[in-house]
């Protein structure tokens, strides 16, 4: 039987990001995506005008119908929330169909480049640090890192080098693991290359027994929704059983081709990249 991923995410009409991207993606790996909308946006919060439909007071009436039908999930995958009630909604989904099977997903987005997101509040950052902490695996961003373990982000922001980087996202690491995390991904890593200088973009990878860092040159451009994508991959392959250092290499390798093809292209950033021709590459 297929397995199944519930999505809890906005669905944002232009922008390849969030629902757009986790359905396309999951579903290219051989595992159902059933999407559970937070909100309903004309296009992605980065561009200048956009119509925004709020979920929260809708997603527990499209829930609790799942229940009635008896729905079971392999996986439940979160994305962006817009406030604490969102938060709440989302951990009373995973106290109802999460099972001892069941994973949990937590992508906490909450900031980026050292700024937090300006709907994150104090409160719902603990709600988000509740959801996380019970999750199996999450994959923050250095600044949601941060944010989740109470981290100065000028500490980190100064670091140029892969060894003090790479400690210090192992240390936030470890401390959700201690509050109960079992497996953290820490997404967007840039550092300079210690032998030629070259800028690297990484993911770092960390559990309760290992470490695993896959890096790439980084292309000099950053795109709407390739965090959606890497959370995505990563969630289908916990579905399909795959190693983990397995999939965030192939996450790593799927964004670094369509960045790519989307400089080539001069794409601008806030349509997203163009991923679609290179889905092939994780089914």
């Amino acid at each position: 039987m297929t397995k199944k991923i519930a999505v809890i995410n906005d669905l944002s009409g232009f922008g390849r990001c969030s629902l757009t991207a986790a359905i396309s993606v999951i579903a290219a790996m051989g595992v159902q995506p059933c999407p559970l909308p937070t909100a309903i946006l004309s296009a992605q919060t980065g561009y200048p005008s956009y119509y925004y439909d709020d979920y929260t007071d809708k997603m527990e009436l499209i829930y609790r119908q799942w229940d009635k039908m008896e729905a079971r999930f392999d996986g439940i995958y979160t994305g962006f929330m817009s406030g604490e009630r969102q938060v709440r909604k989302a951990a009373e989904f995973a106290d109802l169909f999460c099972r001892k099977d069941t994973f949990l997903l937590v992508d906490p987005i909450m900031g980026d480049n050292g700024e937090r997101f300006s709907f994150v509040t104090a409160g719902m950052r603990a709600e988000v640090k509740a959801l996380a902490s019970r999750a199996d695996i999450i994959t923050p961003n250095l600044t949601e890192l941060c944010l989740l373990t109470g981290t100065d982000y000028r500490m980190v922001g100064e670091m140029t080098e892969k060894k003090h980087l790479v400690t210090a996202a192992e240390q936030m690491a470890g401390n959700m693991i201690a509050a109960g995390t079992k497996e953290v991904v820490v997404t967007g890593i840039r550092y300079k290359d210690e032998n030629n200088g070259a800028e690297m973009m990484a993911n770092f990878a960390v559990t309760g027994e290992a470490t695993f860092l896959s890096a790439c040159p980084f292309i000099g451009e950053s795109y709407s929704g390739t965090g959606d994508l890497f959370a995505s991959v990563i969630a289908g392959g916990k579905a399909r059983g795959n190693k983990l250092s397995d999939t965030v290499q192939l996450a790593g390798e799927m964004i670094t081709r369509a960045v790519e093809e989307s400089v080539k292209n001069q794409v601008p950033r806030n349509e997203g990249v163009d991923y679609e021709k290179y889905l092939g590459m994780v089914m």
